[in-house]
């Protein structure tokens, strides 16, 4: 099969998962959290977009070598899963009340708590990108730090809630049926990835279009209706005060929404980078674009610490490293703008 040349490929039925799972009951229901690390380390929470979980939203960037020694080494990884959405979850009773997106931002702060964390750095991906910077606002000395892929901050496009209206409609027909997730792979992944006619579709869009089998079409309709529901963060933005860090792909539907929402944010605390040739999900498609940035932001927290791990010959924080384009992200087809490493002094 046909892989894309910067994705990571991960068969995600042989792999072992690994880690220790907590089924942590809020006030707003069950939330799966899945822990690795050392718990005496920083905490890095992650949290999905819609229909995935950790396996399919962030396994690619944390099975890429250089990534994996960045955040591992670092942190403590908290994987939160929306409510129904972590494996072998079982359909959510249709009597339980509808959760809004405050909702799941409260789960969070429900989360940080049980565990005894105090601020944290946080990752999250299209939807879950919305969802903790809604958690940032509400509970801003809770969190460290951003790093946001794909994200928006307003209300649906008129196109993204069209869409989201007939996604909602073969959930609640036709469950997760072949259409539904061809309408998902679109909004996670480049077409390249996602192959046409003549193309065959790529090993990590087979992945995960395995993985969406998974998913229980009830507990998908919620959070996509909370999502299509979501109030406007935009106005917000300047308020925010923790460092972001943006990620978006130049093939994402959502890319036009990502730069808006950089553009409102503190330039003094934000930073964008665009990776082309690429489609929402960069931490699927190209997870190695992803590390030199990372590192350059997790610096100014003090936060990275050259590990035995990094010694790897492929790794970019190694200074033998035999693949100088890493090194240079303009030669991995990335534009990037300044990432501020000390804040301006007002």
């Amino acid at each position: 099969m046909r892989e894309s040349d910067d994705s990571v490929f991960v068969d995600v039925e042989k792999i072992p998962l690994g880690g220790k799972e907590h089924l942590i009951r809020t006030g707003r229901g069950p939330v799966s959290v899945i822990v690795y690390g050392e718990q005496d380390k920083p905490a890095l929470i992650t949290y999905p977009d819609i229909a995935l979980n950790y396996v399919s939203c962030f396994q690619g960037l944390f099975f890429c070598p250089e990534a994996s020694s960045l955040l591992l080494h670092n942190f403590c990884v908290y994987h939160i899963s929306p409510p129904g959405h972590e494996l072998g979850a079982a359909a959510i009773c249709h009597d339980n009340p509808v959760f809004s997106v405050d909702d799941l931002a409260d789960q969070i702060l429900e989360i940080l708590n049980y565990f005894g964390l105090g601020t944290v750095m946080c990752m999250g991906a299209l939807a879950g990108a919305y969802i903790l910077t809604l958690f940032a606002m509400k509970y801003r000395e809770r969190v460290l730090g951003l790093i946001l892929i794909s994200p928006f901050s307003g209300h649906p496009s008129w196109s993204e809630w069209f869409g989201n209206k007939v996604m909602s409609h073969l959930l609640h027909y036709y469950g997760m049926c072949n259409m539904l997730k061809d309408y998902l792979l679109k909004r996670y992944f480049s077409k390249e990835v996602r192959g046409d006619a003549h193309v065959p579709e790529s090993d990590i869009a087979q992945a995960c279009r395995r993985l969406l089998n998974e998913r229980k079409s009830t507990n998908v309709l919620r959070y996509l209706q909370a999502i299509n529901r979501r109030h406007d963060l935009t106005k917000r933005l300047k308020k925010l005060s923790c460092r972001t860090l943006v990620f978006v792909g130049d093939h994402s539907p959502f890319y036009e929404e990502a730069l808006h929402m950089t553009s409102k944010i503190d330039k003094r605390y934000c930073a964008l980078v665009e990776v082309q040739a690429c489609g929402s999900m960069v931490t699927e498609e190209q997870p190695y674009a992803m590390v030199v940035p990372m590192e350059n932001f997790l610096k100014a927290y003090g936060l990275y610490r050259p590990s035995l791990f990094s010694s790897s010959p492929r790794s970019p924080l190694s200074p033998s490293c035999s693949y100088p384009e890493l090194l240079y992200p303009e030669k991995m087809g990335l534009k990037l703008k300044p990432i501020r490493t000390k804040l301006t002094s007002k």
